[in-house]
Order: C-alpha cells, then structure tokens, then sequence
C-alpha cells in the first residue's frame, strides 16, 4: 500500500471514529469537566485518542507481517491507550499511568530488542545493562512530555505532527519504509482529529491519545537513531522533539526549586505562561507550533552534523526561549492592546458577518468548486491502476445503492465513499501525471487554491460556525511552506514534495466535503456531491478498467 494511500485510510478512519465515540462520551464517562487549572469552560468529550489509534494502526496492519518489533510496539499502543481510556474516565493517580507506561516500553524493550546504545559524545557502545534501563527511562519521558503538553486545542496534536513529519522526511531519506509508514499513518489520524479539535475544540485527544502519540515518537526516535540510520547525530531526537522536552524539563525544575510535588499538575507549562503574558489561544498555539517548528526543521537541515553542533543548536534555542519569557514575566511585560483598533476591526467583522453576501458566497463556492474539482481530476488523470479501479467500483456500488435506496446502506458507509473519492484524484494526479495537458493541471490546481480560500473565509465568517479551524489552516501553511524551503534547498526529494502535495490536497478536498455534508443550509448541494462522488468513482472505474 502505497504511504499516500495508508495516510488518506488514516484520515478517514479518525474522522469516522472519532463522531460515533463522541455520541457516546457522556454514557462512559469520558468527558473533561472544567477546573480552576484548565482553559476550557465547558465539558468536552477526551475521544479523540479513540480516532487517533484507530487510525493509525489499521494501515499497518493492512501493510506489515507482525515481527516482534511491530507486536511490540502495537502491544505498547494498546497498553497506553487502555491506561489512558482509564484515566479519562476515572482519573487514575500518576503512580497507576507510570505502571501502564512502564509495562508499555518495557515490551518495546526487552521484546522488540529496541533499545539505546548510541549516546552521545561517547564513541563506545552502551552496554544492555544500561542501555535498556535508559531507554525505558526515556521513552516513559517522551510520553508524559507529550501527555503534559497537550493544555490547548490542537496543540500537542500540531506539535506531534510536526516531529512526524520530520521523522518521514528522516526516514524516507534514510531509506526505512517502516518509519515513513508509521510516521505517516499517524499523521493521518491526528489529521482526522484536528477536524474536531482546532479551537474551539469539540473533542479532546485524552490521555488515550496522547500517551499514544507520546509512545510513537519516542519509539521512532529510537528506531530511526539507533537502528534505521546509525549515522545521524545521537542528540537528534532532541530537535525532532523540540519543545515539549524543553517545556517538561523546565516545569520539573521549577517545580523542584518550589518545593512542589513533580507531578502534581499546575499552569507553568510554556502554553499557560504565553497565555499570562496576554497572548489569547490562537496567538499561544501558532507561536508554540512556530518555535517547534524551527526545532524539526534544524533536525532535517543538522542531522549529520556533530553531535556538539547539534546538542548546541538546541541548547541555544530552548535557552532563548525561556530566557525570554522569563524576562517578560519578571518585567511586568504584557502584551499592548490597542482598543481602538480592537473595537474596529470587532464592527468590522460583525459587518462582514451580518452581509449574506459574505455568508453564502463561501459556502456556494465550496459546493461549485467541490465537485467541479473532483470529477475534472478524474477525467483529467493519465494512468489509473487496476486496483485503484476495483476499489473505486466497490465505493460506486455502495454510493449507487445509497443515493436509490437511502435506507439500505449506513450514511457512514456513504460518507466513507465520498472522503475515498476526494483522496483517491489528489492522489492519482500527483502519482500519474502522465500526459495531463498542462492547461488542465494549472486549472485544477487554481480551483484548489480558490476552494482553500472559500474553506477559510466560511470558518472566519460562517454563522453556523461548524468548522473552526484556524490553527490547523496555520499548520498546513507552515508545513507548506517548510516543504517548499527544504525542497529549494535540495534537503529532500521529489517523492516527499510529491507526496506532501498530495497531502495539501486531499486535505483541501476533504474538509470542503465535511463542510458540505455537516452544513445545516445545503440539502440540495449534499445531493450533489453525491452525485458527483458516483460519478467520479464510476470514472475512474471505467478508465481504469479500459
């Protein structure tokens, strides 16, 4: 299975999961109540790890024979993510998480025989004796550094997708296909939650989730140093996990230096320290996912460098980081607001809001352009492989019987066929150019772009107000705009700027069709997506067949 196809099943999975627990949070107990220490003010189903996992692990099942190594690490997901449903339901004591968290890394360790022996400044190997002792003692700090960071919606969900794209840059460039695939998968099920957690969240991950996602970057970090590629930099893994280490790090000592129980949960994690400056969550979660990001592109540009070169890049960025804040504290410092303007742009916007023009014109040009895009990148589209064409038939077969007998097939089977439709075009056009007529391409990609803007100004304006997703859109543009920048530099190759666009695409496509068929206003425009979702996939069955 092509990694395109194991992170677009990714995607779908999560955002397929994640509504069905939802509905159920409450009769299970799984709902974050408000507290003095947290953000949020309202009760909020932690189900997102649910979609996060889920989707995850079905690819690779689909595409690896289980070897010791894998059993072990989806031996550890399962763990974790046991614990974690546990903890979001009875709030378990840390002492309890520690024994699951233990028990998890200690099979990666001793069963799946992945362990530390490079370290760094040493030229000698690490003996078993301590190096297993050291790598359970690091992956249980990887995962409670992403557990703590996971404060504000969509932030340890960014931040973790971020380090995994490093880790597929890192992986693809080293030549380990299980990296690139696990990395990917999970990509694709943050991807699904992030539908339902950028601010204001619906959902949160949960310590189901982000103890998971903890586990897989320390295990690929692990795997990636010490087994996939031998000749990177040991101190590596500390860029690639950027600044939730920093941030645990310090929140460890300063609560040390306080004389405060370590693991006693308070607000000085960075995210709760922006936010006592006056930065709003918006601002907080895009200068968090900015910083991390310089942190996992230093880990792609320094990966051969010296390990004194790279402890020192780090040493050098978490330092400023926090010298900085911790000036701005001591100082008073917070960040000027200016009414005026404030009060302007407010009027401003609740113009924009009352115009119907501005209400409906997004929303009219996301169920145009919708289908319009989907079914010209089937026509458009040189080669279609015959698997390709027999997956399609199965997914028109379910629509065919959908839209002539609604009652016969599940609506999720229906939505399934319609997220596959959208990913399955992004995909061919990247993969299969082929001999596409370069007027069709720029005219496709011109109603992406056009269809991304009118995603973005129905989320800024829309009264219905389904779809916040303003950190995620500043994600995707910083991921883009990563890619672009090592690509100009030759960091990394076609395949991987290939499969990033992909990506961006299929993204695009899918949110305008969860727009579409979750809006309350556009009945007839639902029935014409599917409509076109048959049409397309008859189509691609069709010249793939022919």
């Amino acid at each position: 299975m092509h990694p395109f196809f194991q992170l677009t099943l990714a995607v779908v999975v999560s955002m397929l999961v994640i509504p069905l627990m939802r509905s159920i949070a409450p009769s299970l107990g799984l709902v974050d109540i408000p507290d003095a220490r947290k953000v949020h003010t309202v009760p909020i189903p932690r189900v997102g790890g649910w979609g996060i996992l889920l989707g995850s692990l079905l690819p690779l099942a689909l595409v690896y024979q289980l070897d010791p190594l894998l059993q072990s690490f989806v031996a550890g997901c399962l763990i974790l993510f046991t614990f974690g449903v546990w903890d979001d339901a009875r709030s378990v004591g840390h002492w309890t998480k520690f024994a699951g968290q233990l028990m998890a890394v200690s099979i990666v360790v001793y069963h799946g025989d992945l362990w530390v022996s490079r370290v760094p400044f040493l030229e000698s190997a690490l003996p078993a004796a301590l190096g297993k002792p050291f790598t359970m003692f690091a992956l249980v700090g990887v995962i409670n550094a992403i557990n703590h960071s996971d404060g504000l919606d969509g932030l340890a969900a960014g931040e973790s997708i971020l380090s995994l794209i490093a880790l597929a840059v890192l992986g693809y460039l080293s030549g380990s296909a299980l990296v690139v695939s696990i990395s990917l998968a999970t990509i694709g099920g943050i991807l699904g939650f992030l539908r339902y957690n950028s601010h204001p969240a619906y959902v949160f991950m949960g310590d189901c989730g982000s103890q998971v996602l903890g586990f897989t970057l320390g295990f690929l970090v692990v795997y990636l140093t010490q087994a996939a590629n031998t000749a990177v930099s040991a101190v590596l893994p500390l860029l690639i996990l950027g600044l939730p280490i920093a941030d645990i790090l310090v929140v460890f000592y300063r609560r040390a230096r306080a004389r405060m129980n370590w693991f006693k949960a308070t607000r000085n994690h960075v995210h709760h320290r922006f936010m006592a400056l006056g930065f709003d969550h918006y601002q907080t979660v895009v200068i968090i996912y900015s910083i991390h990001a310089a942190f996992v592109v230093s880990a792609i540009l320094a990966r051969y460098e010296t390990d004194v070169a790279v402890a020192l890049i780090y040493a050098v960025g978490v330092t400023a980081l926090f010298a900085t804040l911790g000036s701005a504290e001591r100082a008073g410092w917070h960040v000027p607001r200016c009414r005026g303007v404030e009060l302007r742009l407010a009027r401003s916007i609740g113009v924009l809001k009352a115009n119907k023009a501005v209400l409906k014109g997004p929303l009219l040009v996301i169920t145009a352009s919708t289908p319009t895009v989907m079914l010209l990148s089937a026509l458009s589209i040189a080669h279609i492989p015959t698997d390709v064409a027999t997956a399609a038939a199965v997914l028109a077969l379910a629509a065919a019987i959908q839209l002539l007998w609604p009652r016969v097939v599940n609506p999720v089977l229906l939505r399934l066929a319609i997220y596959a439709t959208a990913s399955l075009p992004a995909y061919l056009l990247i993969s299969y150019p082929g001999a596409i007529q370069h007027g069709a391409q720029s005219l496709i990609m011109v109603a992406v772009i056009v269809l991304g803007v009118a995603i973005v100004a129905y989320v800024r304006f829309s009264a219905e107000h389904q779809f916040g997703t303003t950190p995620t859109d500043f994600l995707i543009v910083l991921i883009a705009c990563g890619v672009a920048a090592l690509s100009a530099l030759g960091r990394i190759g076609m395949d991987s700027r290939n499969i990033v666009q992909a990506v961006l695409f299929a993204t695009v496509l899918l949110y305008a069709c969860e727009i579409i068929v979750c809006s309350t206003s556009c009945i007839s425009s639902r029935r014409l997506l599917q409509v076109s979702t048959l049409a397309t996939l008859l189509i691609i069955t069709f010249r793939g067949v022919l």
